[in-house]
């Protein structure tokens, strides 16, 4: 598992690290049962408090992503496929904002923004 955190982000650390943990999982290279390097190992690699590591999987876990088994590590929960699905419609929700608010700022009516959505659904 490799983990990039960059520093001048905008976005937490624990949060750079949670959304990189979840996007393994979601793209299956993280499959089910897999462990996740301990807390420890994991903030000495990217050197960071353990802390932060332990409030990424913190969230990781209430979130259904990772189960803890105490003494033994994080392993990668059983693949609930609709908390997965959820995911991938966030991340899209996210992106067709993005789209939208990209054409609204160049001039494009939303009329004309539902009618490319259309021709491209169509296609």
């Amino acid at each position: 598992m490799h983990i990039i955190i960059n520093h001048s982000s905008m976005v937490p650390i624990y949060e750079q690290i949670m959304d990189q943990i979840k996007a393994s999982i979601i793209s299956g290279e993280l499959v089910e049962n897999t462990v996740l390097p301990s807390v420890r190992a994991l903030s000495k690699e990217l050197k960071i408090s353990a802390l932060t590591v332990k409030k990424a999987y913190d969230f990781l876990e209430e979130e259904g992503f990772t189960v803890t088994v105490h003494g033994k590590g994080t392993y990668v929960a059983a693949a609930n496929k609709e908390l997965l699905k959820e995911e991938h419609r966030r991340e899209l929700e996210k992106e067709l904002e993005q789209a939208v608010e990209k054409g609204r700022r160049c001039g494009i009516s939303d009329e004309e923004i539902r009618e490319l959505f259309s021709i491209i659904m169509e296609e």
